[in-house]
């Protein structure tokens, strides 16, 4: 394995374990804006380069109430739900639109309950990311296509997207740090 290889394989890797928290591991005391958004970072900083794209603003949260996304705070305090629905929102917007996002939220929340459609939503970005740590690391098994319920459809294609997409940007810069230094990976 070339070097340009295995610094690949070292980001797929450091992400095989990549995990988000499930509703019932979201804190249940309620927040206020700046405790959420550092709890938001925390959370997507290992797949969200801070340095390419802001994760979470104060702004951002307060357009999202403004547009019907995310509830309003109560007393300025976020509760789990608000925690929940911004992180799929910061991850989705990767991939979707606003108006997107919120339409398939509101689908899937009507669909399966909103605690259901988030665990769905986690379950299926550390697959779709699992899934491209493999292909980094060159160890991609193969698998059988799946029938997907027509309910899910949109989930699997967005968490798959931002998955792809990550991967993508991410080979990118690791093969740009090559060019800078003239290195060839042979």
């Amino acid at each position: 394995m070339d070097k340009l290889q295995a610094d690949i394989y070292e980001w797929g890797e450091s992400l095989a374990d990549f995990h988000l928290p499930r509703w019932d591991e979201l804190p249940e005391l309620d927040l206020y804006m700046d405790q959420v958004i550092t709890l938001v970072d925390r959370y997507l900083s290992p797949v969200i380069r801070i340095d390419k794209h802001t994760l979470l603003t104060s702004s951002m949260v307060n357009n999202y109430v403004k547009k019907g996304m995310i509830p309003p705070p109560e007393k300025k305090r976020y509760t789990r739900r608000h925690v929940a629905f911004l992180i799929a929102i910061t991850l989705l917007k990767q991939v979707l639109t606003i108006p997107e996002i919120k339409n398939g939220i509101l689908f899937q929340g009507k669909a399966v309950g909103i605690r259901n459609a988030y665990n769905l939503f986690c379950e299926e970005q550390e697959t779709a990311v699992q899934h491209v740590c493999l292909q980094a690391m060159g160890q991609l098994e193969h698998q059988e296509p799946q029938k997907i319920a027509v309910e899910y459809l949109a989930v699997k294609a967005a968490t798959v997207s931002f998955a792809n997409k990550l991967f993508a940007e991410n080979v990118i810069e690791i093969e740009s740090q090559y060019l800078e230094k003239g290195e060839s990976h042979d």
